[in-house]
């Protein structure tokens, strides 16, 4: 098995561990939050809520879309708009970056829904 690592502020970090953190947190909204914008907040219940369903069952991640292989970053195509999702990783005080992305005990995750316009 390939285990890929990658450094952050000198630290070693697991990529499959925040990619495996990654996918979990953005299927259930578990163990983090979750942030959307004002031109998402302004669609239709239903439309919004099929907007999210997407993200939480995304799994189109190519070099492309995905070059580090975080799972941290998806775009979909909705009612004719390009929207993006962004995983992003802070302390547990959600003040600073985490300082070890791949270690849930010192990391809280933040998924941004946006319509594209809004990036």
């Amino acid at each position: 098995m390939l285990r890929l690592f990658f450094y952050f502020k000198g630290k070693k970090m697991n990529i499959e561990k925040i990619r495996q953190l990654n996918d979990s947190f953005r299927k259930s909204f578990n163990s983090g939050r979750v942030v959307i914008t004002p031109c998402v907040q302004s669609l239709t219940d239903d439309d919004r809520n099929e907007l999210i369903k997407q993200v939480q069952e995304f799994d189109n991640f190519t070099e492309d879309n995905d070059p580090y292989g975080e799972h941290d970053f998806g775009a979909i195509n909705f009612k004719n708009d390009t929207y993006f999702w962004k995983i992003d990783y802070y302390d547990t005080d959600y003040n600073y970056f985490s300082p070890a992305p791949s270690d849930p005990n010192v990391t809280n995750r933040v998924l941004t829904i946006m319509r594209g316009d809004e990036y």
